[in-house]
């Protein structure tokens, strides 16, 4: 079956063709990005990629979009886009649709790629397990969190907000990046360390204990500069970056009862080669007497350059296909 897939976030949406059979997702057509400020609505935004196909497009349809998807109307975070899904048929001339969280997915990715787009970051180098939960944590401008559990050869996607439980420090320099970012936040949560933005928090944290001014600049500079090796405070700040983004993924893990953890998010895979010789490995296990558990999980980062796309078809396929 032919459906469009898309994934809508704040400013780009991005649609392609793509085919699906038997519960599963089988290929997607060449992307097309269109910026959401340049259409008023995202049926506009449809009606213009239609356009492109010159044909009629496929009646049926799997959705993300950037935010909750519960209540009658989806507002979207960094797009003026109000989304009304109760009128999404009728608007797209659809006959069927799904409709899910980007994050939620990227949860249907993972749970259908296939090997060669997963590549291995620590633990034992094996295949995802066929059975039990597989947790998913994406840093990108936020934390987004997921899980997919696997049980009698379906694949069940959990989403959720797990990139907002409340950030627990391990050391004494993570106590003060903590005590720093409490009078700003109040509540401090993971997605304030382990994110984009995250880092711009703990160099203004790093900053302060050593007397040195914060960063002034915006956040992708910092970013720049920090993989670059070209200051020795962003350094730090990196360096922290992995060792609290180790820890929460292994809380992630934890607390889902998972067997292994996909790394997802545009953040993870511009980080994939820093993995490897970063603190990552050893705080993703440091769980007490949960470490040896923690060893045996396979730990993978998601590769597939279009991961929303893929998984919005994906989200189709186990919902209407199967």
């Amino acid at each position: 079956m032919e459906i469009v897939a898309v994934d809508i976030g704040g400013t780009h949406a991005r649609f392609a063709l793509a085919e699906v059979a038997n519960g599963e997702f089988v290929s997607l057509g060449e992307a097309v990005t269109l910026e959401t400020a340049e259409h008023a609505s995202f049926q506009l935004a449809w009606e213009a990629f239609a356009a492109s196909l010159g044909r009629s497009a496929p009646r049926h349809a799997g959705i993300a979009v950037a935010s909750p998807i519960g209540g009658e109307v989806i507002k979207l975070t960094n797009n003026p886009w109000i989304i009304r899904p109760a009128l999404i048929d009728e608007r797209l001339k659809l006959d069927r649709h799904v409709l899910v969280n980007d994050f939620g997915a990227v949860g249907h990715a993972v749970a259908q790629v296939g090997p060669e787009h997963l590549r291995h970051i620590c633990g034992p180098e094996v295949d995802l397990p066929a059975e039990g939960v597989i947790a998913v944590a994406g840093p990108g401008t936020g934390l987004g969190v997921a899980h997919v559990l696997r049980r009698e050869a379906r694949n069940f996607v959990i989403e959720s907000e797990g990139g907002h439980v409340d950030f627990a420090p391990l050391d004494a320099i993570e106590d003060r990046i903590l005590a720093h970012l409490r009078p700003t936040f109040t509540r401090v949560s993971t997605e304030r360390i382990a994110s984009g933005l995250g880092l711009a928090n703990i160099y203004s944290a790093l900053a302060a204990m050593n007397g040195r001014p914060g960063w002034t600049g915006d956040t992708r500079a910092l970013w720049q500069t920090a993989l670059a090796g070209e200051d020795s405070l962003a350094n730090a700040a990196l360096d922290r970056f992995f060792l609290c983004f180790g820890a929460i993924a292994g809380d992630i893990a934890l607390a889902t009862g998972a067997t292994s953890l996909v790394i997802a998010g545009g953040l993870g895979l511009r980080l994939a080669d820093r993995f490897a010789v970063s603190g990552f490995a050893e705080r993703f296990v440091a769980k007490g007497r949960f470490r040896t558990m923690m060893a045996a999980m396979p730990v993978k980062l998601i590769t597939h350059p279009e991961p929303g796309l893929y998984g919005a078809a994906a989200a189709f396929a186990e919902e209407f296909t199967r």
